[in-house]
């Protein structure tokens, strides 16, 4: 036989696929904390697109493709009267997520946002659980939402644990749109190999590039790149479930597959089996709307504010000491064009910190930008890395976000070292940040609803009983509104 040929017999399904397949189908979830974190983390995910409607920027990106259709069994977009199509509504509800970068993280060799996945997963059990009314079958209820949550948390987190996608230049929403595809086809109906074929789509995909979040360039579109991939998944899930094939040798192909055209011929590793650990150690962005490298960083410029709001012309230096990660992905000189650019920016965020103490969305606008204390505060930085955090940010048992601030001013003098190694979000201050995610919450209802819906709502979010037995279109219709304002 000539050399000169490929050897066509079909593979059975890359592991990773397998495994990703057999574990939505077949764990049972009975971890309580996982359930307890989902609620807190549905909460404060619903939030953060509630809070993200105040900005023209995410609201011009929202409703029908075409202006005036409507569908049957339309998607309910949180904060807003539009009725969508699942894949519209999964790419509305994941814009308005992820648009503040204010919801949940998860670090590690990959970052990202697992509760962009919420996207999907709440527009698909809507347009199912109406499609079951109808027919007179029962709805879905809120914990299937949650169980959901817990999984494809853990899909995506499971995933980055080894598996460096920023090191090749590809975006960490190739595993939203995985681990979203992954689940969305399960609430659909789909079946195990329906699951495996799904997800290959998913693989085969070409995926998003980091550039969008990374001076030159960093731009808007980093703010609804997830919404972009959960979208994507349920469009994917579609296309499968209408009977269309799957890839099984997707990633492990030689010279066409996943690991070797975009991967730089790595194998994908998974280095745990998928349990409930994502969904327990999840992080959650409470006190600032920040890129989470920079949480801890700005809860120290906070910390030293009282002491310099009265000598910022007296600064001579402000070093900063952090991990490698921080280093890699938020520190940048020279001018900062737009949000997008200061809000990923570790001496703009700090610059805002020790100004004004605080740190909210609208800092990154233009009008606080212009302030030109601003960029001389910025030119005093001085960035260190230090080794142990970047150490400790990698170990499981710690996963630290450490910086430390310490301010050096021109008679010799300096602030004592503020540093901070776990931000209140961490699992480690989980007794003194759920307080303050569910006042967050609070007030993120009382920008779009009165008094006494909000109260239903908080009342409701806080109950996990109750919470769970809630049907998936009755907690939609309490996210409704009769008339968008935007």
């Amino acid at each position: 036989m000539s050399s000169n040929v490929d050897l066509n017999i079909r593979p059975g399904y890359d592991s990773v696929i397998s495994e990703i397949a057999n574990y939505v189908c077949d764990f049972e979830i009975k971890s309580e904390l996982a359930l307890d974190t989902a609620r807190n983390c549905l909460m404060d995910t619903i939030g953060c697109g509630l809070l993200a409607l105040q900005f023209p920027a995410c609201t011009k990106m929202l409703g029908p493709v075409v202006e005036g259709t409507s569908v049957p069994f339309g998607v309910r977009v949180p904060g807003t009267n539009y009725r969508l199509d699942p894949v519209k509504g999964a790419f509305d509800i994941g814009c308005i997520i992820r648009w503040l970068d204010y919801n949940d993280t998860w670090l590690a060799a990959e970052w990202g946002h697992p509760s962009d996945n919420l996207g999907g997963i709440l527009a698909v059990a809507d347009f199912i659980s109406q499609q079951n009314t109808a027919e007179g079958k029962e709805p879905l209820k809120m914990k299937t939402v949650l169980e959901s949550m817990i999984m494809a948390h853990e899909i995506q987190g499971v995933l980055a644990l080894k598996n460096s996608f920023n090191k090749v230049g590809l975006d960490h929403v190739v595993l939203v749109k995985v681990a979203s595809t992954a689940l969305v086809t399960k609430l659909m109906g789909g079946s195990k190999e329906q699951i495996k074929d799904a997800v290959s789509q998913a693989w085969v995909d070409g995926q998003s590039l980091r550039t969008y979040r990374h001076a030159p360039n960093a731009g808007s579109r980093k703010s609804w790149a997830a919404g972009d991939a959960t979208s994507r998944a349920v469009r994917l899930a579609m296309i499968t479930l209408s009977g269309e094939m799957g890839y099984p040798g997707v990633l492990s192909a030689p010279v066409w597959g996943f690991e070797d055209v975009s991967f730089k011929g790595e194998q994908l590793s998974l280095p745990q089996a998928f349990g409930t650990y994502v969904m327990e150690n999840v992080l959650f962005k409470i006190s600032f709307p920040a890129e989470f490298h920079a949480q801890t960083a700005v809860e120290a410029a906070v910390t030293l504010h009282p002491k310099v709001k009265n000598r910022l012309d007296d600064i001579k230096a402000i070093e900063i000491t952090t991990h490698e990660s921080a280093i890699r992905i938020i520190s940048k000189v020279g001018e900062l064009n737009n949000p997008a650019d200061r809000d990923h920016c570790l001496q703009y965020m700090v610059a805002i910190g020790l100004l004004k103490g605080d740190l909210v969305a609208e800092d990154y606008e233009d009008d606080v930008a212009s302030d030109p204390r601003v960029d001389e505060l910025r030119e005093k930085m001085i960035i260190n890395e230090d080794k142990r955090y970047s150490d400790e940010y990698h170990e499981a048992d710690k996963r630290s976000i450490a910086n430390k601030i310490q301010i050096h001013f021109n008679d010799g003098s300096s602030t004592d070292s503020i540093e901070v190694e776990y931000p209140i979000g961490h699992k480690r201050r989980r007794e003194e940040g759920i307080p303050v995610l569910e006042k967050k919450f609070m007030h993120n209802l009382k920008i779009t609803f009165d008094e006494d819906r909000c109260n239903k709502i908080y009342n409701l979010c806080c109950d996990q009983g109750a919470l769970e037995e809630y049907t998936v279109p009755d907690f939609q219709e309490l996210f409704s509104i009769e008339i968008n304002n935007f």
